[in-house]
């Protein structure tokens, strides 16, 4: 396994899109305090979504003729890797442009694909994702929405929960029960397009501890869907979510949640004309333990690039990169907690209690850790 994620280089013509994506990232951060920046990828800003599609910077890895890039997952990777390092909004194209759309590509029909990708390349259709339910969390095989065949197409009834940006968004691309039980675990799912406007549709937003509410619980009540509703053949939404997953646990944003605090902390360190033996050793193993993870990260696009499905090896992407993304404020607030004689600045002090505050969920989105380890304990032939 491990030798399949071999090292990897960004190609030049995908580096050339750093200088511009740079620019656009500084300019959108320009008024935002270090707070507001550390949001990282849960920032939501539509119409800057919008200026990146016509930037051409949206659907980056989709065919030209559906206004798409004609690029691969590189240039997608150096895209990604400004944005959530400048601390930019990307939350309102993030699923649609990273997800959907290549869902949407390889499994859904030619009207499909011709009426939704365009506006995704325009940052024009935002899409949330539809997985986990409650009493299912990361266990997706578990899902009890359900959606029944009807004379017209499909009716849904049931609940997603711990959904992302639902409450603005166009459209959700759900798991669901199309026959079977929950006993059945992989078979009997497929994946839907759902319009988030139907009638039938109920979202109500959940707040989270730091005050925000991203995420939503979304109701359907006998909603009505076309028969083209269906993504690919029915049954085969598990197949296809697992492929989906790779692209979610493999990229940068599994590493840079709390970047924005490293910088804003280095900042502090360099303000202050300290760096003691203690505090070089931080920044030294921070550096180098996010290298190693970047590292891992382009070997993984590189065999997306491949057409490889890279699920195990993404899984240890993501564990290992959530747990630096998780240790990272706890050993900033331990440094400036033993140096009390120092003044904080105010929007560091916020930016790291915001990212101290939020840094349990980085675990669990996208799959937990113990979810992650049963894949790891799978692909070495431990299970």
């Amino acid at each position: 396994m491990f030798d399949n994620l071999t090292l990897a280089r960004l190609p030049e013509e995908d580096e050339a899109l750093r200088p511009l994506v740079r620019q656009l990232a500084q300019e959108a951060v320009a008024s935002l305090p270090l707070d507001v920046r550390a949001r990282s990828w849960s920032g939501f800003d539509a119409q800057f979504s919008r200026k990146l599609g016509q930037s051409g910077l949206l659907g980056l890895t989709l065919p030209k003729q559906y206004g798409g890039g004609g690029r691969g997952p590189f240039a997608r990777f150096v895209v990604v890797e400004e944005l959530l390092d400048a601390g930019a909004p990307p939350a309102a194209h993030w699923i649609a442009d990273r997800q959907s759309a290549p869902l949407i590509l390889n499994f859904g029909t030619e009207e499909q694909r011709q009426f939704y990708l365009p506006r995704i390349c325009k940052g024009e259709a935002l899409f949330c994702i539809g997985m986990s339910e409650p009493g299912s969390g990361s266990d997706l095989a578990s899902v009890r929405t359900r959606a029944e065949r009807t004379d017209s197409g499909w009716r849904v009834n049931g609940q997603k929960i711990w959904t992302s940006n639902s409450l603005h968004s166009d459209y959700m691309i759900a798991l669901l029960r199309t026959s079977g039980g929950p006993d059945d675990r992989h078979r009997g799912l497929s994946q839907l397009i759902i319009d988030l406007k139907a009638p039938g549709v109920s979202i109500r937003p959940i707040t989270d501890l730091a005050g925000d509410a991203h995420f939503s619980e979304i109701f359907f009540e006998d909603v009505d869907l076309p028969a083209d509703a269906l993504i690919g053949a029915e049954g085969d939404g598990w197949r296809q979510v697992t492929a989906e997953l790779a692209f979610e646990r493999s990229g940068p944003e599994r590493i840079y949640s709390s970047v924005i605090v490293l910088d804003g902390w280095i900042a502090h360190l360099r303000g202050h004309g300290r760096m003691d033996e203690a505090a070089a050793a931080l920044v030294g193993d921070f550096t180098a333990r996010l290298a190693t993870l970047r590292a891992m990260s382009i070997a993984c696009t590189a065999r997306l690039a491949a057409g490889e499905s890279p699920v195990v090896e993404a899984s240890i992407i993501k564990d290992l990169g959530t747990s630096f993304e998780q240790e990272l404020p706890v050993a900033i607030g331990d440094d400036l907690a033993s140096h009390p004689g120092e003044a904080i600045d105010p929007e560091l002090y916020r930016a790291l209690a915001y990212v101290t505050q939020v840094a349990p969920s980085f675990s669990l989105r996208g799959g937990t850790r113990e979810i992650l380890r049963g894949i790891i304990a799978r692909g070495l032939g431990l299970r």
